[in-house]
């Protein structure tokens, strides 16, 4: 069945059964996080094992989303994406009885290599299915909405959880709507692929492996191994190594992993940029925030969950927002709004200790939330806007890529600021230096959008337009 002919009423459910898929995965990227006590208590995982707990899941997310996209593009977009949804949810069930810290981290793998076969993947069907330009820009919005919400809910969800059950608990929740999610796919999504197959990278995926992982480790296990030791210096090098041999190797591919010819369209570039800076500032928000919550200020897994609930209903009320605006207005006004929260949010958490007011708290919450909740949509739609829908896949799951590197490096960086200091009014003065560098995501967040967002920016993308669509055969949906 050739999208453009399907009615509203299926085109609106593939959108929710794709809103599904999105919805497990932000989720989990996020209701794990409330949880990091309770499973480090029981584990006896120390902070290193706490963010490669998060990181495992977004690292192996970040690496194989690109290959995952090209491949749905491919063999069949359906037939991934079912597929991802079977692995995602066994990962789950895997997780939820995992015996040790090692296994647990083992399992989230598996659950992001389902996970990597979702979220561009969706993304491309939602191209492939709202063809018209503003209903397709509709949908992104709500799809980025849909973000918003479900990484907002995590740490409530996690902490009702955790607390009413144990931690365990987190991972339940994602079989009953992967098990629907499967079937719904199979009764109302259609089946499409590119119209010319894209082969396979094997050298770019290991390059961008070994660029990513030997990055994250050097920066979560640099406070304990030492900054200047051979170990962390050599992870660095193979990364810094890895990056150069990107540059030189995919542009000399015709059918590269990373297409870098989307780079030369500013508002992409500024994307993935924007993409790496606010997920970052989310990474570390979350991450901190839960220490100092449950670990230093004493309050419950539930409790600390409750308390970001404004960040929920911010989302709830702007994520939506913020994709009509992007669609009416373009990308700009929400991307200005989201950096100039980030940074807001950073500063004020600057001057937080152990015993401010949570009414106080609250209201910084609310600023960073409505940071986060205009953040998405105009990501989604400036990545896959301009793009030829032969490669939908594989542009979507760049800016995929991007918010789980910008989430993962947010945990190290973060995480690595307060190894040294975990205690007290240590943590207070680490945490402080952490604030900051949020702050300064916030900060890049708004430069960038402002300068990728212009009239020069609009011409690169046209012309960039131009010469993919040129270069590419237009698809048959």
């Amino acid at each position: 069945m050739r999208c453009r002919c399907m009615s509203r009423r299926r085109r609106i459910s593939v959108l929710l059964i794709c809103c599904m898929s999105l919805l497990i995965v932000s989720l989990d990227n996020t209701i794990v996080n409330v949880a990091l006590p309770a499973l480090g208590r029981e584990l006896r995982a120390p902070v290193s094992g706490l963010q490669w707990t998060v990181d495992a899941y977004t690292l192996t997310l970040a690496s194989l989303l690109m290959l995952s996209g090209s491949t749905a593009d491919r063999i069949g977009r359906r037939r991934v994406f079912q597929t991802g949804l079977a692995v995602f949810t066994t990962g789950s069930v895997l997780c939820s009885v995992a015996p040790s810290l090692l296994w647990l981290v083992v399992f989230r793998a598996v659950q992001a290599i389902g996970g990597s076969m979702l979220n561009p993947v969706a993304m491309s069907i939602i191209t492939n299915t709202f063809t018209d330009r503003r209903e397709r820009a509709q949908a992104i919005g709500v799809w980025g909405g849909v973000v918003g919400i479900s990484m907002a809910l995590g740490p409530v969800v996690g902490g009702l959880l955790t607390d009413t059950v144990n931690w365990r608990a987190i991972f339940w929740i994602n079989v009953p709507i992967g098990l629907l999610a499967i079937a719904l796919t199979w009764r109302f999504v259609p089946e499409s692929k590119a119209a010319k197959a894209r082969r396979i990278d094997p050298v770019g995926q290991i390059l961008v492996i070994a660029l990513l992982g030997p990055l994250t480790y050097g920066i979560i296990e640099g406070p304990e191994a030492g900054w200047t030791s051979p170990l962390i210096m050599g992870c660095f090098a193979v990364a810094v190594l890895a990056l150069v041999a990107l540059l030189v190797y995919e542009p000399r591919r015709d059918e590269p992993l990373i297409d870098v010819r989307f780079f030369r369209s500013a508002p992409f570039s500024g994307a993935a940029a924007i993409a790496v800076s606010g997920f970052a500032a989310l990474g570390s928000f979350l991450f901190l925030n839960t220490l100092y919550l449950q670990s230093h200020r004493g309050l419950s897994a539930l409790e600390a969950g409750l308390y970001t609930l404004p960040i929920a209903l911010i989302s709830l009320v702007f994520g939506p927002v913020s994709g009509r605006l992007v669609g009416t207005r373009g990308p700009r006004l929400s991307l200005l709004v989201a950096g100039a929260c980030v940074a807001a949010a950073g500063v004020l958490l600057t001057q937080i200790t152990l015993t401010t007011p949570i009414p106080v708290l609250l209201a910084i919450y609310v600023v960073f939330g409505l940071g986060f909740a205009m953040l998405n949509p105009p990501i989604t739609t400036t990545a896959v806007s301009g793009m030829p829908l032969a490669q939908a896949g594989v542009a979507a799951a760049v800016a995929s890529t991007s918010r789980q590197v910008g989430q993962s490096l947010g945990v190290a960086i973060a995480g690595s600021v307060v190894a040294v200091s975990a205690h007290g009014s240590g943590f207070i003065r680490a945490a402080h230096v952490g604030w900051w560098i949020m702050a300064l995501y916030g900060v890049l967040v708004l430069c960038v959008g402002l300068a990728t967002t212009g009239r020069w920016a609009k011409a690169t993308a046209e012309r960039t337009a131009r010469r993919l669509t040129a270069a590419e055969p237009v698809e048959a949906r």
